[in-house]
């Protein structure tokens, strides 16, 4: 049975945020909100807790996830950036965005994509993410809340502790989200591909 913690939208309780980062510390999976929704989280070094994850979403090897960091000072230790995508990221950031990089050295093989050896990398702009990553002092391996057969993440965090109460081990209950995926951005080659247009501006890439 998972925990379910009601959190402050803009006033976080950091009571609340140290219980949720000890359980991922010690290798938990937790339920949270985003810019974009509800999202899956655990530890990047956590393998037995990103195989709960797989099951739960049921995605493919190819899938690209995503570390979520507090900020673009975590960013170059885990995503191959030049001068001039930096520059992007820094006016783009926090934001509604997923930009896909060639991963480092520092980013374990399984999450990555198979083929390209990329990973996603995700600034939120949301103040619950934010406190978490930053209590964690460590990025989030993450992934949407999207359940089999669904087309977005999840955004009602009662509905989410129906459908997973006994398969993670908390549940963050940061309020009742919209239906706004990310803009995915793909950097990993020479030049910039929009893979999907979202709630983030796809101008400053066209």
């Amino acid at each position: 049975m998972s925990q379910f913690f009601y959190v402050h939208e803009v006033n976080p309780q950091t009571r609340l945020i140290s219980q949720a980062v000890a359980v991922l510390k010690s290798g938990g999976v937790i339920v949270y909100p985003t810019d974009s929704g509800y999202a899956l989280g655990c530890m990047i070094g956590e393998k037995d807790a990103m195989t709960r994850i797989t099951r739960i979403r049921q995605i493919e090897h190819d899938h690209n996830f995503s570390l979520m960091c507090r900020d673009l000072s975590e960013l170059a230790t885990y995503a191959k950036v030049d001068n001039q995508a930096y520059r992007i990221l820094k006016s783009c950031t926090p934001g509604p965005y997923t930009f896909i990089f060639k991963a480092s050295k520092e980013v374990p093989r399984r999450l990555q994509n198979d083929k390209k050896k990329t990973i996603g990398i995700r600034v939120p702009d949301n103040v619950i993410a934010l406190a978490l990553l930053e209590a964690l002092d460590a990025p989030l391996m993450s992934t949407s809340l999207v359940m089999p057969n669904a087309e977005f993440a999840e955004s009602d965090p009662e509905h989410i502790r129906d459908l997973l109460e006994h398969q993670v081990d908390v549940i963050i209950h940061g309020g009742y989200l919209g239906e706004k995926p990310t803009t995915v951005i793909d950097m990993s080659e020479d030049g910039f591909e929009v893979l999907r247009e979202g709630a983030g501006d796809v101008t400053p890439f066209l």
